[in-house]
């Protein structure tokens, strides 16, 4: 069978999110919950199944890129499969990730609950939020020369028929002059930070309460709210000189709890090293469940073969998605000069989702296919090159202390190395977590020679 080049390119692009409910996407999933060290979207999904009739709030986290979203995908498919209905979102389109507060949070979410409402046909009469919103135009629209959110008909979102209130276009129209100007985003929180406690309430009445009686009369069996992306925030000092995820989780976190529904946030992984994580998991009731990377190696530093073996599926899936995964692999000449070329794409990943397509794409930029080993060491270099720009004296001595125990410990370390990709944290129950750094870095001379 022939690789289509391009759909390959396509497939393979860093910036590609699968959507699981789509079935063309769905043919380049691979579950790596076997080697990830435990299943993390059944324990989401099965909490809120279990719990159905009562509010659930859960934290998800892991490094950027390695796959979150795509379970998401998964959780958000699994629960329509049993009949919830799922609004699931990606906060950094309604968000500023540099300068972020809780009625930021709570107007996101009231702004893609309502429009996933109306878009099943749902209207609601949210009278106290339509005043609400009106009295933060008003106060725009007086103090903002530039700003004009007003709506032809003389309310904000009385964009439907002539009477008709559309919570999601009003919400919108203020969130997205809000996201685009720190001083609109100054004066709106001047106006609802002293109310949010009132838009909790005014969320769990009006908007909440009467969607879950809606979708329950048209069969469905409760409402879940998926936050992806906040693990995105930066950190940040607030004005209370607290870092941004820790004042929005941790100060305030018992507010993001207190939705009347089904909620999944991400949140920063640097929260899981804070010396404010048993706060954390006091304000949530249970510890952020965290999606590792896969497995390239195990812990003793042999290599994890089932591991390599479905980072390999993954790739062959994206050249050949209609094939059988069993039969992809008589395919691997299409791609790599040899089976050989294949395995160091995977270890040298370190089953870092993300990191395996930049690596990939890299190739395909390069040449045609099939590709050489050497020119995969030479896309591994130039990436070798770009990591190790970054890195200080210090951080390489901290890599070498990784390489040898590892384990990292506390926010500087996680600064340090973590949020940088610099090291990768692993699973292996019922051992529990560990840290090696990311492979590419393995052959750096620093490393070595330090």
């Amino acid at each position: 069978m022939a690789l289509d080049v391009g759909r390959f390119f396509k497939a393979c692009s860093p910036s590609y999110k699968l959507d699981i409910s789509k079935p063309e996407d769905r043919q380049y999933y691979i579950d790596f919950s076997r080697v990830r060290g435990s299943h993390v979207i059944k324990e989401l999904r099965r909490t809120i199944a279990f719990l159905t009739q009562e509010p659930t709030c859960q934290l998800f986290s892991g490094h950027i890129g390695c796959g979150k979203s795509t379970e998401l995908s998964c959780l958000k498919t699994d629960l329509e499969s049993q009949n919830f209905h799922v609004v699931y979102f990606e906060s950094s389109q309604d968000l500023d990730m540099a300068d972020v507060d809780i009625s930021d949070i709570l107007l996101a979410i009231a702004h893609q609950v309502s429009q996933s409402l109306e878009d099943a046909g749902i209207r609601l009469q949210p009278n106290r939020f339509q005043q609400l919103l009106q009295g933060a135009a008003n106060l725009l629209n007086s103090d903002v020369s530039d700003l004009k959110i007003r709506i032809p008909g003389g309310e904000v979102g009385s964009n439907l028929e002539e009477g008709t209130f559309s919570l999601a276009f009003g919400i919108g129209e203020i969130t997205t002059r809000a996201k685009s100007s720190r001083d609109v985003r100054t004066l709106l929180r001047q106006h609802l930070e002293p109310r949010v406690n009132n838009i909790i309430e005014v969320i769990n009445q009006e908007l909440l309460a009467p969607a879950q009686q809606q979708i329950q009369r048209q069969g469905k069996t409760g409402l879940v709210v998926i936050v992806d992306n906040l693990d995105r925030l930066d950190n940040t000092p607030k004005p209370s000189n607290r870092a941004q995820p820790e004042y929005l989780f941790v100060d305030r976190g018992e507010q993001l709890n207190k939705l009347n529904c089904h909620v999944v946030y991400t949140i920063p992984l640097i929260l899981t090293f804070s010396n404010d994580k048993e706060y954390l998991v006091n304000r949530f009731g249970s510890a952020p469940k965290l999606l590792p990377m896969v497995r390239v190696r195990e812990r003793n530093g042999n290599p994890c073969k089932e591991g390599i073996q479905l980072l390999s599926q993954m790739v062959l899936a994206r050249a050949f998605p209609e094939v059988e995964p069993e039969q992809r692999f008589n395919l691997i000449s299409e791609i790599f000069d040899s089976s050989q070329t294949l395995i160091r794409l995977c270890q040298v990943s370190g089953g870092h989702v993300r990191n395996l397509l930049v690596l990939m794409s890299n190739c395909i930029q390069k040449d045609d296919p099939p590709f050489s080993q050497e020119l995969l060491e030479r896309v591994i270099s130039e990436r070798r090159n770009e990591l190790s720009k970054a890195i200080t004296a210090n951080e390489w001595e901290l890599l070498r202390k990784v390489h040898q125990f590892k384990t990292v410990r506390g926010e500087e370390e996680y600064q340090a190395l973590l949020r940088s990709l610099f090291v990768f944290e692993y699973r292996d129950d019922p051992q529990g977590n560990w840290f090696d750094i990311n492979p590419i870095l393995a052959d750096a001379q620093e490393l070595r020679h330090g």
